[in-house]
């Protein structure tokens, strides 16, 4: 199977160095999405002359590094598309593993609460705090029961990318995601990853930095997608 590994990142000057000779080592064709770092990340992928970028001018968002990566996935004719992000919290050499799960499904959707590495090692209260709420509405709504909702290590079939509509383009994006994926059917299967919080007090930005208000926006991004969706609409009653 013939894949691309797409990393999005902003201002990831620190760890560029030692993260992208990992995925490189286990990925043949890399992609960084650079979304307007005003570091010295674009300086430092100058010097990457084996791993393709793609800049944005200007700072978008989170799934707009994402949806930058769906598309030059299928633009590039590949099979699937590996994402990872480039904090130090996901291991390169998992990314075999993760395609070979993914030829019997469309999505292998990376899950740190699937099995426990380290019990030493809890994630920040308010980020588990959000995503069991939010595996709450994917399971009460979506009928999706998955175990990690936010996870941004995935692979995902090439042939599905293009049913996605994304509008959010931010840390909610994952959201659309789940529910476009219900609504066409698609496969989806999960794969334990450890639990890798290098820098617990990393900004979202803005008022997202608040736990509260970052969960109201995320349902309302939620209930955006169902109702755009076939899912949030009514059934049509069957006449006689």
């Amino acid at each position: 199977m013939r894949f691309l590994t797409a990393l999005p990142v902003y201002n990831e000057e620190k760890y560029l160095d030692s993260v992208l000779p990992q995925v490189a080592a286990y990925s043949q064709d890399v992609l960084v999405v650079d979304d307007g770092s005003k570091d010295r990340t674009p300086e430092i992928l100058a010097r990457q002359k084996s791993i393709r970028t793609i800049r944005h001018p200007q700072n978008r968002g989170y799934g707009a590094g994402l949806v930058t990566a769906f598309q030059a996935a299928v633009e590039g004719g590949y099979d699937a598309l590996v994402t990872i992000d480039c904090d130090g919290q996901h291991e390169p050499h998992l990314i075999p593993a993760l395609i070979k799960m993914l030829e019997d499904c469309d999505i292998v959707s990376g899950s740190r609460y699937l099995d426990t590495y380290d019990p030493s090692a809890p994630p920040p209260e308010d980020r588990r705090r959000i995503n069991m709420t939010v595996l709450g509405w994917l399971r009460e709504e979506l009928g999706l029961k998955l175990t990690d909702g936010f996870c941004g290590f995935k692979a995902y079939r090439t042939n599905i990318l293009s049913q996605f509509k994304i509008v959010d383009l931010g840390y909610a994006m994952p959201l659309e995601v789940w529910v476009q994926a219900v609504e066409h059917q698609m496969k989806i299967h999960e794969m334990a990853v450890p639990l890798i919080y290098l820098d617990e007090n990393r900004s979202f930005g803005g008022s997202l930095d608040d736990s509260n208000f970052r969960l109201k926006h995320y349902r309302s991004v939620f209930d955006a997608a169902l109702a755009r969706s076939d899912l949030g609409k009514p059934k049509r009653s069957q006449g006689l």
